[in-house]
């Protein structure tokens, strides 16, 4: 955000908001917080840029709800930053070591071997090396200014863990848990003559006991057919609902009969059950911890931003910002 003068500033927005400087006026502005500005091309390009993360993860009604609530929230969002950041710089906060640290794990990761191969790299995406620092070094500093006033001030001790584990072991139970392997027969392009057929053929070493996977790999007629059948795990629910009605009930190491299922005929193997159980206390007490933290935080930090709001000179001057 683009700062100036707290008088200058004041003193502009009066008479812009006065309609006085006509021409003088090259840059809307959307809102005075403190000694800073929020600009109108500012806040269109903040949305903007959330608009396409947004686009990226969502569509259809999912994707209008959001983008209403992203319109509603947008200029409280940007004010709120702006104010973490005002707090950052009064406290003298210093990330320069975590961006640069932050840039060669970047590198690294992405096989970049200099600062000009990660410009590049950034270009083709559309997004400016000078952003991308800049936006980085933001975010550290929220996250900083954030953790130095709330975060390290939170103590959870043993008796809050064991009583929220107490209190939410539904939350801690894991669902029944299928392993399968599959022999597909597609029906495509097969006369019903020749379907059974094939099912007698598969049906014959089977009831040979001849090994699942072996049978699988060489008449199944899908993708599993190159792993032997394997068909990976699922958890209770995740299976088409005739499906899993169909393995439920099965002892581990035996077969469904043929199910007709779209496009095609198949027979399951229940390969391996882990039945339902409640996680042990020690194998969540982490995730309790961190849940719990989490919870703290984002109280301890509602209270800390009104307070900041309520200390802070906050002036929206386009309460409703055009995006177009």
């Amino acid at each position: 955000m683009k700062r100036m003068n707290k008088t200058i500033g004041i003193f502009l927005v009066l008479f812009a908001a006065a309609g006085l400087l006509g021409q003088n006026i090259v840059e809307a502005i959307v809102a005075v917080i403190n000694d800073d500005i929020i600009t109108l091309s500012e806040y269109k390009q903040e949305y903007t840029s959330r608009m396409r993360m947004l686009r990226a993860q969502l569509q259809g009604e999912e994707l209008s709800q959001q983008q209403e609530i992203l319109k509603e929230n947008l200029l409280e969002s940007l004010i709120t930053d702006l104010l973490l950041l005002q707090e950052a710089r009064k406290l003298g906060l210093d990330v320069t070591e975590q961006v640069r640290m932050t840039l060669e794990n970047v590198k690294r990761e992405n096989n970049l071997t200099s600062d000009e191969e990660l410009k590049r790299a950034l270009a083709q995406q559309g997004i400016s090396y000078e952003d991308f620092i800049k936006q980085m070094e933001q975010n550290m500093l929220k996250q900083n200014i954030i953790f130095s006033q709330v975060g390290r001030k939170i103590a959870i001790d043993d008796s809050e863990i064991v009583s929220y584990y107490k209190v939410h072991q539904e939350d801690f139970i894991e669902p029944i848990e299928y392993t399968l392997k599959m022999i597909y027969i597609a029906q495509e392009g097969k006369s019903s003559e020749e379907i059974e057929s094939r099912k007698e053929q598969i049906d014959q070493k089977l009831d040979a006991n001849e090994d699942f996977g072996q049978v699988a790999g060489e008449f199944s007629e899908g993708p599993e057919k190159d792993s032997q059948g394997d068909l990976g795990s699922f958890k209770e629910g995740e299976l088409q609902k005739d499906l899993e009605q169909s393995v439920e009930g099965l002892e581990v190491g035996s077969v469904t009969p043929w199910l007709n299922m779209q496009g095609g005929w198949v027979r399951l193997k229940l390969a391996e059950k882990k039945d339902r159980r409640l996680r042990e206390f020690q194998e969540v007490r982490k995730e309790i911890e961190g849940t719990i933290f989490e919870e703290r935080q984002q109280e301890e930090l509602e209270k800390y931003m009104a307070d900041i709001w309520a200390k802070s000179y906050i002036k929206i001057l386009i309460a409703n910002p055009p995006i177009d």
